[in-house]
């Protein structure tokens, strides 16, 4: 099974892309979803947080205020790590577990769309790389128009991230979005064709077609063995 890597910023373009790989029949792990669920209420996730941040961060619904939590972290490098920390595990068990589904499908190919994806050591188990890149000044007039945030707030969030830059220096296959749709469907389109082409050897016994034929390899020597003696 190929396992690639999706990542990106803040309003780079990388939920487009991923949309992209679900509408081209590629199935997607989106560890925001992920994120999502590990801060439900009542939750082992939703515990730790409130517990680390106090109840002011929960609205009346008990549920969290996602844009209250994100405005705390987002302005303190100390509260944003402490958020990081505590929902690592959970995100990385809920990534597991949906690579697993996709696995017991039979996908051969599947998208692990993940902002922290380096942060996180999640490159390790991804190949390739897709980074969706665009410039900090475009990246900043997106973030403003989109979320309309003051252009303080949208610096705070972008140099909260890993740059851009630098995950492009990391990147097996970058996506150029500074420009329009079409740019970036003409780009997707490639970027389909090289996740597309045929599984390596690797990959092959990594998938659930392989391991079948690892276990029949292995049931058959046991058989031969077992009539030779």
């Amino acid at each position: 099974m190929r396992i690639v890597g999706l990542t990106g910023g803040i309003a780079s373009g990388k939920s487009t892309v991923s949309n992209l790989f679900k509408a081209n029949g590629i199935p997607v792990v989106d560890a925001d979803v992920i994120a999502r669920n590990v801060l439900k209420k009542g939750s082992g996730g939703w515990k730790r947080v409130v517990a680390a941040f106090g109840e002011e961060i929960l609205l009346p619904s008990r549920e969290v205020d996602r844009p209250k939590l994100g405005q705390m972290v987002f302005s303190s490098d100390s509260k944003r790590q402490l958020l990081n920390k505590l929902m690592a595990p959970y995100i990385s068990s809920g990534n597991f577990w949906e690579i697993l589904k996709e696995w017991v499908k039979g996908a051969k190919v599947i998208v692990v769309d993940i902002p922290l994806l380096f942060e996180a050591k999640m490159d390790k188990w991804t190949k390739p790389i897709v980074v969706v890149w665009v410039s900090q000044e475009t990246q900043l007039t997106r973030l403003m128009e989109r979320d309309g945030l003051s252009e303080e707030d949208a610096r705070n969030r972008v140099m909260a991230q890993m740059p851009l830059d630098l995950k492009r220096n990391k990147a097996d296959i970058v996506i150029d979005n500074n420009g329009g749709l079409d740019e970036l469907h003409q780009q997707f389109d490639k970027v389909l064709s090289e996740i597309r082409r045929p599984l390596t050897w690797f990959e092959f016994w990594r998938s659930r077609q392989g391991a079948f034929s690892i276990l029949g390899l292995v049931t058959s020597g046991l058989f031969v063995c077992k009539q030779l003696n």
